[in-house]
């Protein structure tokens, strides 16, 4: 189904829609929201750590990489889930490869952050 707002009223209904996802992640998610709550206590430090402005960018980018994975990760096991429950080789080889993009994200995020602080 396709919007016919346009101009700012498609960026509001846009913006809607993206909160509703977050809230609906936040509500049935638990490793979303234990990465949404780790992101919250992450920001401060972000903030307080003595590093350059492009080191604070790259924490914070490798960070908000590990929920935006999350999120799609999500989305792909929501639409799996959609199409049935019954176990299919190639249902669950991509709930597979979209939580293994969730573990690769961590490490990333985990590598940038002993990089920088080393």
């Amino acid at each position: 189904m396709k919007s016919e707002a346009k101009g700012l009223s498609r960026l509001w209904f846009a913006s809607k829609y993206s909160w509703r996802g977050l809230v609906a992640g936040f509500k049935t998610e638990p490793a979303l929201r234990q990465e949404i709550i780790a992101l919250l206590i992450i920001l401060p430090v972000i903030c307080w750590l003595d590093v350059s402005p492009a080191e604070r960018a790259i924490l914070l980018l490798s960070t908000l990489l590990v929920l935006i994975v999350e999120l799609l990760n999500t989305a792909v096991e929501t639409a799996v889930d959609r199409i049935g429950h019954d176990y299919h080789e190639l249902s669950g080889k991509a709930k597979d490869l979209s939580s293994a993009a969730v573990l690769i994200a961590l490490c990333g995020a985990a590598a940038s952050w002993l990089i920088i602080l080393w």
